[in-house]
């Protein structure tokens, strides 16, 4: 029975009502930057997305730890797809290290496991270390990141207290500064490779110092393209925020006529005006597909992002 409340809404026709309810859902794709408060896991604001936008199709670039704060972007619906060819990199990101004491997990949420006694360190140590970080060098992934080994993720291993062996990864520093130091805090902004974990360069800047230390507070200010002066925070999170991830494709982009659009909605492959390896096919302001150029000469779907 449909409510009174409805009466022009039920009174049309089924297909009707369906593109009514079509149209509105369709608006709702593309990208939010969320400023993530302290205290939530990345996971935990996709959540809240998605019973914001009333949808199982969140997802999010760059996982943060949940004490740090900051640049968080998310993707609804359709955006979704468009998360692996979004430029993840560099990232930036303002920190706070604590020297003379280690924890269990490198940051402030952990257990404070070892002290040292402080001695007197200068400024231009401090900054000396920071630049010796520069360039770029080989990492160990922390036991409490989400890295999956055997199909489980490290941090549940290390929550059972289990430590295993892990490789150690590329990374690089582009740039790293001092801001400003009182007592034993320090604090740094640095600008990082995809998958560099800052509590694991924040350690290792002590180490060079020749104490131990943690990271007190941790801060994203940019990710690629997205900076966080364009965020909003999660509980003003609305439809207007959201943005086309068309722009922040890290692909060429190559606009379809009408022909092609509709061969590019089939994956039909396609000979395209274009020296490019890998395009972004797109077709007014919507993405629709990424096409990759084979051997044959023509370009082929990769992934439909309609």
């Amino acid at each position: 029975m449909c409510l009174s409340i409805w009466p022009s809404f039920c009174s049309v026709s089924k297909a009707t009502r369906f593109s009514f309810v079509y149209n509105c859902n369709a608006m709702q794709d593309g990208i939010l930057l969320i400023d993530k408060p302290a205290g939530l896991t990345s996971r935990a604001v996709d959540n809240k997305i998605q019973k914001i936008f009333h949808t199982r199709k969140v997802g999010h670039l760059g996982t943060l730890d949940p004490f740090a704060t900051g640049l968080l972007v998310v993707a609804v619906n359709k955006g979704a797809k468009c998360l692996p060819y979004l430029s993840d990199s560099p990232k930036t990101y303002i920190a706070s290290c604590v020297l003379g004491e280690k924890t269990s997990t490198g940051d402030k949420d952990g257990e404070v496991v070892e002290k040292q006694p402080l001695r007197a360190i200068t400024d231009i140590e401090i900054k000396e270390a920071l630049e010796s970080m520069l360039g770029p060098s080989m990492q160990i992934p922390p036991m409490t990141s989400a890295i999956k080994v055997d199909g489980q993720a490290l941090y549940k291993l290390a929550h059972k207290g289990q430590e295993i062996e892990r490789k150690p990864r590329p990374i690089e520093v582009y740039s790293i500064k001092l801001l400003f130091r009182l007592g034993k805090q320090v604090d740094f902004i640095a600008s990082v490779s995809s998958g560099t974990y800052i509590r694991v360069l924040a350690e290792d800047f002590c180490k060079k110092l020749g104490t131990v230390g943690h990271l007190a507070n941790l801060r994203r200010i940019n990710v690629g393209s997205f900076d966080i002066s364009k965020t909003k925070p999660l509980e003003e999170v609305e439809e207007s925020d959201l943005l086309s991830p068309l722009e922040f494709i890290a692909l060429p982009k190559f606009e379809l006529s009408e022909a092609q659009l509709a061969l590019a909605k089939n994956g039909v492959k396609m000979k395209l005006d274009s020296a490019e390896a890998k395009l972004c096919l797109s077709h007014k302001g919507e993405a629709i597909a990424v096409y990759r150029k084979q051997e044959d000469g023509l370009y082929h779907s990769e992934r439909g992002l309609f």
